[in-house]
Parts: structure tokens; sequence; C-alpha cells
């Protein structure tokens, strides 16, 4: 499949990245050739094979979800230098682009 630097600019957009024209045309012809490949995987047979979400056979290494006596919210917010309807207040971060 064909990628052309128009489909850059519109990801890109769509992404909000700023891009030169030497980035679309090296973009263009990496993802070309990503999906080239993607393609090829695609014609292979995966007949019987089941899908699989890691090779090594691992399970989920993830402690039990328990409900656990946690620190006070008084206790926790007692060194905070501003703190506001139970929460620590911080300085907003806006940025204009």
């Amino acid at each position: 499949m064909e990628i052309t630097q128009q489909d850059v600019e519109k990801v890109a957009q769509l992404a909000r990245l700023a891009v030169t024209s030497a980035e679309k045309d090296t973009f263009a012809k990496q993802l070309s050739q990503i999906l080239t490949h993607v393609d090829k995987l695609n014609q292979c047979d995966t007949t019987g094979v089941e899908p699989t979400a890691t090779v090594m056979g691992q399970v989920n290494v993830f402690r039990e979800d328990v409900i656990r006596p946690s620190l006070p919210s008084g206790k926790a917010l007692a060194n905070a230098p501003e703190c506001e309807a139970g929460g620590f207040v911080v300085p907003k971060i806006l940025e204009e682009r």
C-alpha cells in the first residue's frame, strides 16, 4: 500500500504534530514499507494458530485488588503547602500551541 505525503500531513494534523516536507517524504516511505510488510504477514496461513498476547506464556502478575485501610486524608495533607476540598492544590500548567 502506498502512503502519500498528503496522508502523512493528515495524520500529522490529527496528531497535532509539525512535520517538515523532508519528514513527510521519509514518513511516507517508512509507513508504506510497514504496510507492505503487514500485507505480507496477512497472506500467511494462520489456520489453527491461537492468538497470543505473549510468546512466553506469562500470566497476569498483578496482585488481587483488595481494599485495605489507607492513610487518612487529613494526615496525608498535613504537610501540603496548600490544600482545598480534601486535595492538594497545584499550579495550573497550560500551554498555548
